[in-house]
């Protein structure tokens, strides 16, 4: 998938976010797979007229099934400094969950101990901490329901391997389409639904604060549906 430009949600000297689609690798994997830190840097070379490297630094990774905002630092100044705060967890990261089963309780906040398995890519929850484990938080709500499926808004507190898969898996809400976590079936296009819905943080340079939203993928119906019904909702 080429990069689009209509992908890009917030841009200024320092920093870009972009809509990644599900699918698209956010960096390169081993095998050297097209990502979408490629195609921006070849994107801005053109369009910008640049001789040489382009300086992309990529602030934070979102899994390949799923889309939704990332954010790339466009000098290094701006990437130290994000950097930082994500290690401080200035940052608010909200997602969008299309879910199997209803939450219950509606809302509340979620908290395991999850362990990463390299071999198969998959995160579980444990009942207890372990040397390998690492604590995963979260905050939910139910904001919408369909005929079969409900909306639910995510708050990451934690920043953990494939965690609000893993932990919405082990409380019986599987997310649309992750078959690696327990949905029934899988989407057409490969991707599961879970979206990237908003970043929230302090420019890194003007230390103004910056709000940005990722539209979903208008091509599923029921991403727009739900999106149509969220709207002017608080």
């Amino acid at each position: 998938m080429m990069f689009d430009p209509k992908q890009i949600l917030y841009e200024d000297n320092h920093l870009m976010v972009v809509n990644k689609r599900a699918g698209e690798l956010v960096q390169p994997d081993r095998q050297g797979t097209s990502a979408l830190e490629d195609e921006v840097k070849i994107f801005l070379r053109i369009r910008d007229n640049k001789p040489g490297q382009v300086f992309l630094g990529v602030v934070h990774r979102v899994d390949r099934p799923v889309s939704g905002a990332v954010l790339f630092a466009k000098t290094s100044k701006a990437l130290a400094r994000l950097n930082e705060m994500m290690k401080e967890r200035d940052f608010r990261k909200t997602y969008w969950a299309i879910t199997e089963k209803s939450p219950e309780p509606v809302e509340g906040t979620l908290a395991h101990h999850i362990v990463r398995d390299g071999k198969t890519n998959r995160s579980r929850c444990v009942p207890k901490p372990t040397a390998e484990s690492k604590e995963a938080r979260l905050n939910y709500r139910l904001i919408g329901t369909s005929d079969r499926y409900s909306l639910i808004e995510i708050e990451l507190l934690t920043g953990r391997h494939h965690q609000i898969r893993c932990q919405l898996s082990r409380m019986g809400w599987p997310i649309k389409g992750d078959l690696k976590y327990g949905a029934s079936r899988s989407n057409t296009n490969g991707g599961i639904a879970l979206h990237a819905r908003s970043l929230e943080f302090v420019h890194p340079v003007r230390k103004e604060p910056i709000k940005v939203i990722a539209p979903v993928p208008r091509e599923d119906n029921l991403w727009g549906y739900f999106e149509d019904t969220q709207r002017g909702n608080p």
